[in-house]
């Protein structure tokens, strides 16, 4: 049997150790760090691009976001719906970004103590999302409520921006007619689009021509009453149209009801809505004048009546200065004979 031989351990220092001055080579070490360097701007790059193209969800303070830059369609908040989205919110957490737009100069940068005092984006959709944080973090004061998950956008122009706004709406509750007239007009008003036609087109471009049509006959409403109505996202598809109709006819209406709004103030949705339509309501034609019945001539009176037979009578009035023959025996001949005896005698 063949004998086995022992191996001791390795001794540390048996080979020696590198030499300090030894690293790899050159070609090596530059090749990485240009390997290193290009990922690094690949990474920053495709950042850089998925921020601009609204695919990178920022964590933005709320006090950076002016809620107010657009005026917004949706003009009411149903209380049990944002009560509940307060909840999930409190829950879960946010769970869908806002869309926001950069307000002018380096949104990403460092700016000036005058700059950071003021907005540095726009809100362009999740209003609702904001003001329930907003309403959370002065509640709680927990941080988590003091930023908001949002999306950066770029629109191509002003008119995409409102938009996307109101797609926005439009997908999660229907908007009611004067709501979308309401908005068209705002978006005229500040310059947004040139034409009302454009505004429609843009701001609506899958709805029906019929519906373009109604919302503009309910931009006249919208400009006679906005800023009095209490309900106006209440007000139904049909009252809103009849009372277009109403004011293209009475051009008194508008300051009337702006008027009657004001000082009654109506406290509910039904009470605004019967005011609306007791006003508007069409004014009673007024009855046509009866003409008065001419007054019945005065009975002539006669004193004296003389009966020459039954066919044949003859009544003197009291002047004597007139006289009726009458009878079956007034003829034709008879006439004829007074005629000429009275000529006779003229």
């Amino acid at each position: 049997m063949a004998k086995r031989k022992r191996l001791t351990p390795a001794q540390p220092g048996m080979f020696g150790t590198p030499s300090a001055g030894l690293s790899r080579a050159p070609i090596a070490e530059v090749a990485g760090e240009a390997a290193a360097a290009s990922a690094f701007d690949e990474v920053a790059g495709e950042l850089a691009r998925a921020r601009d193209e609204g695919r990178l969800v920022l964590r933005l303070p709320l006090g950076e976001i002016d809620t107010g830059h657009m005026t917004r369609d949706r003009l009411a908040l149903e209380p049990e719906a944002f009560a509940e989205l307060k909840d999930s919110l409190r829950a879960r957490g946010q769970q869908t970004p806002v869309e926001v737009l950069g307000l002018g100069g380096d949104e990403a940068g460092a700016r000036s103590a005058k700059e950071s005092a003021s907005p540095r984006y726009g809100l362009i959709s999740g209003w609702r999302r904001m003001l329930a944080l907003r309403e959370l973090h002065e509640e709680t004061g927990e941080t988590r409520f003091a930023e908001v998950l949002a999306l950066l956008r770029r629109p191509e122009d002003t008119g995409a921006a409102w938009r996307a706004m109101v797609e926005e709406n439009e997908i999660r509750a229907a908007l009611s007619l004067y709501e979308r007239a309401r908005v068209v007009r705002e978006a005229l008003r500040q310059g947004v689009f040139d034409s009302e036609k454009a505004a429609l087109h843009g701001l609506f471009p899958a709805v029906s021509y019929s519906k373009r049509s109604k919302i503009k006959t309910a931009m006249a409403v919208a400009a006679a009453l906005d800023g009095a109505l209490r309900f106006p996202d209440r007000l139904s598809e049909h009252a809103v149209l009849a009372l277009a109709r109403r004011l293209s006819e009475d051009a008194e209406l508008g300051p009337r009801l702006r008027a009657a709004l004001t000082r009654e103030a109506p406290g509910t949705a039904e009470a605004e809505a019967a005011l609306i339509e007791r006003l508007s309501r069409p004014a009673a034609d007024p009855a046509p004048a009866r003409e008065a019945a001419p007054a019945p001539a005065p009975k002539e009176r006669f004193d004296e009546c003389h009966r020459f037979s039954p066919r044949l009578r003859m009544e003197i009035d009291d002047a004597g200065q007139r006289l009726v023959i009458s009878g079956e025996r007034v003829d034709a001949d008879l006439v004829n004979e007074l005629k000429l005896w009275l000529a006779a005698r003229a």
